[in-house]
């Protein structure tokens, strides 16, 4: 019995090391020897045999994190100089795709600033030379491109649009005047025809006045339905039509100023010297008076093709409102309320019914 127990203990104390070597025995060796000569020598094999196999689950319950493993690259047995942390490894995939993208970001970051720098160098280089262009021309020592018909005709219609605004607000004026004496005919007309009811010995007196207060008010208000017209037609002429070709006319000008002032560019660099950086210059500046030069060219042609559309509008319309004018204030002073209200039928002109301008009870929901 004491001989099994010997031998089991013997062969429970065999180490582990790190490569299954069993080369270090020696204490292997002590602990047999001890064990053959007496029973506490068993005992004390036993309790260390015990210890050791509690370090060794402990190791292997509590073993290294693989966080922290290292991989040896000198194979076994090298230094630790090729030892690479491999949590170093775990994160360069990562961070070399996240350097990837930050560089993507950063190209396009840069390409919109330079894109934008660029846009900003030009419109500050166009504007120093219109600046320049523009103080050479007032005082006298620049010269500009006219066009003399084409200017002639700017001025009258910039004569013609501040007279036909002259118009505009006289006409205005007179529809708030005729309006305020039509709702004071209509305010006495109501008196007239109450008064008519509570004073039995005028009655006859307050209700002539009452009728002729309401047919002044009735006309009136056909009157005012074509004045209204008449104002709603010259605002459209001269705060559409001809603002529009006046927005035409100032690209105009804006595209001559830029075409002087590219030209007096290239007139300066051809008395210049003609060395290799001069000629690289004067070859940009042609290509940019070229440019400006189409530019200038195309307003112009457009500019003469809105004064003639805006002559023949314009004739054309003031024809027809002048004649409404005429025949609307001629019919309602003479007290002819049939040729009144033809008037409006020959222009199509339809008046609203009375509170057609308020909103119905639903739509005020």
């Amino acid at each position: 019995m004491a001989d099994s127990m010997m031998s089991k203990a013997a062969t429970m104390e065999i180490p582990i090391n790190s490569n299954g070597d069993s080369r270090n025995l020696a204490e292997d060796d002590s602990l047999e020897q001890l064990s053959c000569s007496s029973p506490m020598s068993v005992q004390a094999a036993k309790i260390q045999w015990s210890l050791r196999e509690k370090d060794l689950q402990q190791v292997m319950v509590s073993g290294p994190n693989l966080n922290e493993t290292s991989i040896v690259s000198g194979g076994y047995g090298g230094t630790t100089e090729g030892i690479i942390p491999t949590s170093s490894i775990k994160g360069s995939n990562m961070h070399h795709g996240s350097s990837n993208s930050s560089m993507t970001a950063e190209e396009a970051t840069r390409g919109v600033a330079v894109e934008k720098f660029d846009i900003v160098k030009k419109w500050g280089l166009n504007t120093y030379k219109c600046t320049k262009q523009m103080i050479s021309e007032r005082f006298g020592r620049g010269s500009r491109t006219v066009d003399l018909e084409l200017e002639a005709q700017i001025e009258v219609l910039r004569e013609t649009k501040r007279k036909y605004e002259s118009v505009l607000h006289l006409a205005r004026a007179l529809t708030n005047h005729f309006y305020s004496m039509v709702q004071t005919q209509h305010a006495l007309g109501d008196t007239f025809a109450d008064l008519s009811q509570k004073s039995p010995e005028l009655r006859d007196e307050f209700g002539y006045n009452a009728e002729t207060q309401k047919l002044l008010c009735k006309n009136g208000e056909t009157l005012l339905g074509a004045i209204n017209f008449f104002v709603s037609s010259i605002n459209t002429l001269v705060n559409k039509t001809m603002e529009d070709t006046l927005m035409t006319i100032k690209m105009y000008e804006n595209a001559r100023l830029e075409f002087d002032a590219y030209r007096a560019d290239l007139e300066e660099l051809n008395m210049g010297p003609r060395d290799a950086v001069t000629m690289a210059r004067i070859e940009a500046a042609q290509q940019q008076y070229q440019i400006h030069k189409d530019k200038y060219e195309r307003l112009r042609s457009d500019v003469s093709i809105k004064l003639k559309f805006l002559e023949e509008n314009k004739v054309k319309v003031m024809h027809k409102q002048l004649l409404l004018f005429h025949n609307a204030i001629s019919a309602y002073f003479a007290g002819n309320q049939q040729q009144l209200e033809q008037t409006l039928k020959q222009f199509n002109i339809k008046l609203k019914p009375p509170g057609a301008d308020k909103p119905s009870w639903l739509e005020e929901q």
